[in-house]
């Protein structure tokens, strides 16, 4: 029935633009309040539904006003919402996010009560196996252990977005198929400092058809099959970085789907996150799939050269 389900977090977040970020015990005066959907898990999906995915969200909103903007942005993206659970009594996930005017940068400062938690017992095998692709985040881990598991005994993909050492993380990624994770979470899972040594180990302890990670700035990196691939990051007219990492996810989950060469899947991946930075929010511009393919073939591009180098040497 879809082509993607993906389990895992939404937010309604509070945008606040400031001319710069003040320093430590420093104050500055905003503009621009206002709302914005966003979220690992859901931004991905209506970033699947952009590209012309069937797509589904499993997830947890609060009965508030920020749960209720949540589920009306993703039904009129066209994202599936039969399988969201609403909790009673219960805050949405929310977060404060301070736009650096002058770089484009954003930082954040979330909650999540312990009432949103999706728990393995709400995981259910026909929540899954509706799909051709699971896409997942690490946050509700025993959830989404049990997703990925069920998935991999009915022959279903798994993707994977993590950015935090979980307790219990172990498990989930011996289930996964594709993982690509924050810029910091390869050395903090491994110890291993070294990207390229930290990906490669990864993909050999849980055998894995790709290990990756996003780079910021400088692109994405993964291994497969014994070698690695390395995007670049797209040059554009920067105004908010906030969800650029789970667009991209989304684009990857597309990608994959689409059957790309891994290096084709994430140069696509990362034209459609640089293109959700050229406008305010989590959810900014999540282009159209033409114009993601366009700033592909024409776009200029931010290559780190020691990491281009070492890529093409392994």
């Amino acid at each position: 029935m879809f082509d993607v389900v993906g389990a895992g977090l939404n937010a309604t977040d509070t945008l606040l633009k400031v001319p710069h970020f003040p320093a430590y015990g420093g104050k500055v005066a905003f503009h621009g309040e206002s709302y914005s959907v966003g979220g690992q898990m859901a931004t991905a999906m209506v970033t699947c539904a952009r590209l012309g995915l069937r797509a589904k969200y499993i997830g947890t909103v609060g009965d508030d006003e920020r749960g209720r903007i949540q589920l009306e942005s993703l039904r009129t993206s066209g994202v599936n919402i039969d399988d969201v659970r609403q909790r009673a009594n219960c805050s949405n996930q929310s977060a404060y996010i301070v736009i650096d005017e002058s770089t484009g940068e954003r930082t954040v400062f979330w909650s999540r009560p312990d009432c949103l938690t999706l728990t393995p017992e709400e995981i259910t095998p026909e929540l899954i196996t509706c799909a051709r692709m699971l896409h997942l985040d690490a946050h509700d881990t025993a959830a989404m252990e049990r997703a990925a598991r069920i998935a991999r005994q009915h022959a279903i993909p798994v993707t994977l977005d993590v950015d935090t050492v979980y307790a219990g993380l172990d498990g989930l990624l011996s289930a996964v198929d594709y993982m690509i994770a924050s810029s910091e979470f390869p050395a903090r899972f491994t110890g291993i400092e070294d990207p390229f040594e930290a990906l490669a180990a990864i993909e050999r302890r849980f055998s894995m058809r790709l290990a990756g990670m996003t780079l910021g700035a400088h692109g994405a990196l993964a291994y497969t099959e014994g070698r690695f691939a390395y995007a670049p990051a797209f040059v554009v007219d920067c105004v908010d970085t906030t969800g650029a990492g789970d667009v991209f996810h989304g684009a990857f989950c597309y990608s994959v789907l689409q059957q790309m060469p891994i290096a084709e899947a994430l140069g696509f991946s990362c034209a459609m996150a640089a293109l959700n930075c050229t406008a305010v929010g989590a959810r900014g511009h999540i282009a159209a799939a033409e114009e993601a393919r366009d700033l592909l073939a024409r776009g200029p591009r931010r290559v780190q050269p020691e990491i281009a180098r070492r890529a093409q040497a392994r």
